[in-house]
């Protein structure tokens, strides 16, 4: 089984048993977690194929939490030639490390 599922504002494509990280999410570690933005889901061989317009009506899929954290520091510079202007700052994103179980039906 495998399902394209929205959450943070961005598209991801999971299958059962898959860790990845999204943006973070509002649970603690060890709790599982339930996504209802569901806008595709097929089997594994291609056959099946939902298509949701723009989510399928009754269809979640399921997580369980492993981590929250803060990805590494990123550099952002800002430079103007010639008037002495240069600035650097850093930016950690926060993430939650998912690994996704099943697909439910409602």
């Amino acid at each position: 089984m495998f399902a394209v599922i929205e959450t943070g504002g961005k598209q991801y494509l999971v299958k059962t048993g898959q860790v990845l990280k999204v943006e973070k999410l509002e649970a603690e570690p060890g709790k599982p977690f339930v996504f209802d933005k569901v806008l595709l889901l097929a089997n594994d061989d291609g056959t099946d194929v939902e298509i949701g317009t723009p989510y399928l009506e009754g269809v979640s899929i399921s997580a369980d939490i492993e981590e929250q954290g803060r990805s590494s520091k990123i550099r952002v510079v800002k430079y103007k030639r010639k008037v002495r202007y240069k600035r650097v700052i850093g930016h950690r994103q926060h993430f939650t490390k998912i690994k996704v179980t099943d697909k439910k039906a409602k």
